[in-house]
């Protein structure tokens, strides 16, 4: 039980919201490179992202599929994870 929770509260301290991530932390995002960070940073800029939907419609680039996978990865819009990025990442499991 110990190691669950504590598995549970690290996986939540590592949680990044895209709002607040910094240039270094968009670059480690697997399947984001540095012509995408440029655009979810300049996006940002003008007006932070409301929810997933509204970074998908504002960065070219960036699916359904790459939200949900980085958000698989721990980032969240809002402090909002994907939704079906955990299903998604089963999904890429199997």
């Amino acid at each position: 039980m110990l190691a669950c929770a504590l598995l549970w509260c690290s996986a939540a301290l590592a949680q990044v919201d895209l709002n607040s991530a910094s240039e270094a932390q968009l670059d480690g995002i697997r399947g984001v490179g540095p012509a995408t960070t440029r655009r979810i940073l300049a996006e940002r800029e003008r007006q932070p992202f409301k929810d997933w939907a509204d970074l998908v419609a504002r960065v070219r680039g960036i699916g359904r599929t790459n939200a949900a996978n980085f958000s698989a990865q721990g980032f969240t819009v809002n402090g909002q994870p994907y939704p079906g990025a955990r299903e998604a990442g089963h999904a890429a499991e199997k």
